[in-house]
């Protein structure tokens, strides 16, 4: 029986009026969902206005559904909360987030104070390289008119060349309209030059109060002389120039994980009642959408972290159609045949994803190469049951134990590994044409054939004779594209009412194959 729902609008009513960043989780005490607000208690009391459960669309309203909890964290500014919705986001890829799930990162202003003559640019990747770093900065849009602003105002340098050459010498344009103070071509000493950029470096530490002033004084005079444009234009500086210098708290880790590698392999050591630390775990995940492409993936844990050097993809072989349990004991008795041939290290604990049949596969196959003394368990997703070997009952563990939350981080680790995989397979497959499942047709003799017959129909029509009479194709490839086409006319293949480019294999119907074009 699925727990009854806690009632969360105590903590809804219990938010503070200040900009923050919430969390919603759900039954599982899985992070779902992360958003910011300026004001956390008006933000998050709307989502449970009873007019917002008829309103919403579909992906709110399941989001609403599977709420069972929520945690929140103030920040000092919405800035703040931007930069903290990121790192949230990036650690705990909830399912109802879109934005900042992929490996984007917020800009940052970079400064090599070591180059013969240092230039600002941009940069999303912190590197340990002895370049000064300044930020990051949420608003993209604003850091990029300060520093503009900056290069004009303390004359630095944007070209490229460290070393200039004689172009350069003969004439430097940013010179001429006064933007650069030119240290390249030696119109100011180095020292001179380095003096610019750490005032620019200051500027950028905070230190703009005189230069605010100085465009505050600019704009009233403006305004008093009803020069309003030039004022308005002053104005949207001085809100770029704020929201770029304005101090920003730095994350690095200022709230409560949930993660913690070391505590949650010793809870699940605990819960499993095993004698030796779970140093590393293997799990397995079967991939089994279509019968085209069948895969596995094998991740390992070790101490409670991604290993990633040591993931492993497969390709199962010997299985005909759709068979988890086979597939999961032809990719175990693959894996551990070659830990006992290649004498590698043996894991902790075997984690399979499944129930009883995928365990009692695994399990088989392990005996089979005498390695039945390996712990194992088998992990149901669907109220993530732990089953184990020689028990008839599974395991339940509280959801909001730290063992459960490892099994889960691994099982959706290979879950993510085998999926990609298998997408790549599918993709590689979608963009092959059908010249290309024939044997001996390489892309070049693809593109002479299509070439002189000017679409598939007419090559599939044409005899062994003809195609061979073009340069580049002997007679045994013409037979081979002849016998080709026969062959998947017997198959029930049809191409004749696609248009004759190229066509690429479709298997979205199981037991029927289709060509379609490839653009």
């Amino acid at each position: 029986m699925v727990a009854e729902r806690p009632d969360v609008m105590p903590k809804v009513r219990d938010l503070p009026h200040k900009p923050g960043v919430y969390l919603f989780k759900d039954r599982f005490n899985r992070v779902i969902y992360v958003g910011k607000a300026r004001d956390l208690h008006k933000r998050v009391s709307q989502y449970f206005h009873p007019s917002r459960q008829y309103r919403a669309d579909r992906k709110t309203q399941a989001l609403l559904e599977s709420i069972w909890d929520l945690e929140a964290h103030t920040v000092k500014s919405e800035p703040e909360s931007l930069l903290l919705e990121g790192k949230l986001i990036k650690e705990y890829r909830p399912r109802y987030n879109v934005s900042f799930r992929d490996d984007k990162k917020f800009l940052l202003v970079k400064v090599n104070l070591n180059d013969p003559f240092p230039r600002f640019v941009l940069s999303r990747v912190k590197k340990d390289d002895g370049a000064r770093y300044f930020g990051p900065f949420p608003h993209a849009g604003s850091l990029r008119k300060t520093l503009a602003l900056i290069r004009k105002k303390f004359h630095i340098r944007t070209c490229r060349p460290e070393i200039p050459g004689e172009i350069d010498y003969r004439h430097c344009l940013q010179h001429i309209i006064k933007n650069c103070s030119a240290p390249c071509v030696n119109k100011i000493t180095r020292a001179g030059y380095l003096a610019q950029v750490k005032q620019a470096c200051d500027f950028l530490d905070g230190a703009s109060g005189e230069m605010l002033a100085e465009f505050k004084a600019e704009m009233e005079k403006a305004a008093a002389r009803l020069d309003f444009e030039r004022a308005v234009e002053i104005r949207n500086l001085l809100d770029d120039l704020r929201k770029t210098t304005r101090p920003t708290k730095r994350f690095a880790r200022q709230f409560v994980t949930t993660v913690r590698p070391t505590e949650d392999m010793i809870a699940l050591q605990e819960a499993l009642a095993l004698p030796e630390p779970l140093r590393i775990i293997e799990c397995f995940d079967i991939s089994n959408i279509s019968t085209t492409h069948k895969v596995a993936s094998m991740v390992c844990f070790r101490d409670g972290k991604p290993d990633n050097s040591n993931y492993r993809r497969y390709r199962i072989k010997t299985v005909e159609g759709q068979d988890d349990f086979a597939s999961m004991a032809e990719v175990v008795r693959r894996r551990y045949s070659r830990v006992l041939n290649e004498g590698i290290r043996k894991p902790s604990l075997i984690v399979v994803d499944g129930g009883k049949g995928q365990l009692s596969s695994a399990c088989r196959e392990l005996k089979t190469l005498g390695l039945d003394d390996l712990p194992i368990i088998g992990l149901a997703k669907e109220r993530e049951e732990i089953f184990r070997p020689g028990h008839g009952e599974p395991l339940v563990l509280d959801h909001s134990s730290g063992a459960i939350r490892l099994l889960q981080r691994i099982r959706d680790e290979a879950h993510r590994f085998a999926n990609g995989y298998h997408q790549i397979l599918m993709k590689k497959r979608v963009s092959e044409s059908v010249l290309d499942d024939c044997p001996g047709v390489s892309e070049n003799r693809k593109k002479l054939l299509l070439r002189h017959f000017g679409s598939m129909e007419k090559l599939r029509q044409a005899t062994a004779d003809e195609i061979s009479a073009i340069e580049g194709i002997g007679q045994k490839l013409a037979e081979t594209l002849v016998d080709f086409f026969a062959k998947l006319k017997q198959r029930g293949a049809s191409i004749d009412d696609i248009p004759d480019d190229q066509v690429g294999m479709d298997e979205s119907e199981p037991g029927k194959i289709t060509y379609r074009l490839k653009q």
